[in-house]
């Protein structure tokens, strides 16, 4: 498989409280994780890191022929593992006090994959040329939106469109939504915080995914795009591409 990565900073943060990690298991699946720190005095960095560090930890010695449901239940309980992580260090660590993080993580083999995720960092699945948001959004405009309160149009403007329902390390014990996709060759799957989804459309995913440019191109342009909007936030994202051979590739770009 492909792999590309990008993290920037943005126009307006000092510290970037995104952390990310993309690395092939033992028995060659690809493992991808995008979180986004929340906290003050540096806490949602920590959180961030912290949170991605114990989910690599957990699956890196991933055995092969697993059935489908088992690997669910390792992907689930290593972020749950995380959770309690994060949460242990808030708690011995007065200063980082109610910090917490995004998550979203998926496990790829050739042939499909699975999702874990909390928050609103996201995961797109693009195929025959059309993009498909994966994950739903753990947000309170995602929950007025749900219940016909407000419109999409609307969401996009809310002054609480930060506000999350969920996050991981807040709390001792966490709800992960799971789910699972397919893909062929040539297919990709994006992994992004908000930084990256409140300012680059879909449309403008599909518009830069389906250029003859290298994969890395792709997503250095989409972090750029959304630099351009503004970059008020973070923004982050891993790019995979179905192809014959896996590469290696994991880390942390400021």
């Amino acid at each position: 498989m492909e792999i590309a990565m990008k993290s920037h900073v943005g126009r307006v943060r000092q510290v970037n409280e995104d952390y990310y990690a993309c690395m092939v298991t033992m028995k060659g699946r690809v493992l991808a994780i995008v979180a986004d720190g929340m906290g003050g005095h540096r806490a949602g960095d920590v959180a961030s890191r912290l949170a991605v560090e114990k989910i690599v930890d957990s699956l890196q010695d991933l055995e092969a022929g697993l059935e489908p449901e088992d690997e669910r239940e390792r992907l689930m309980n290593a972020l749950r593992y995380a959770n309690e992580e994060v949460y242990r260090y808030a708690e011995e660590h007065p200063e980082c006090s109610g910090m917490g993080t995004t998550v979203v993580a998926a496990l790829l083999g050739p042939t499909g994959g699975i999702t874990a995720h909390i928050g609103d960092s996201r995961l797109y699945h693009f195929g025959e040329g059309r993009l498909s948001l994966q994950t739903e959004d753990h947000s309170l405009v995602q929950e007025l939106m749900r219940s016909g309160q407000i419109t999409m149009e609307e969401a996009s403007v809310h002054p609480q469109r930060n506000v999350l329902m969920r996050a991981l390390g807040t709390e001792k014990d966490v709800r992960i939504d799971l789910g699972t996709f397919s893909w062929v060759p040539g297919d990709v799957v994006l992994l992004c915080t908000d930084g990256l989804s409140n300012k680059v459309s879909p449309e403008t995913m599909e518009k830069w995914l389906v250029t003859p440019l290298s994969l890395q191109e792709q997503v250095d342009a989409l972090v750029q795009q959304a630099i351009d909007a503004g970059g008020e936030d973070n923004i982050t994202l891993v790019a995979v591409r179905n192809v014959a051979a896996p590469l290696d590739n994991s880390g942390k770009e400021g």
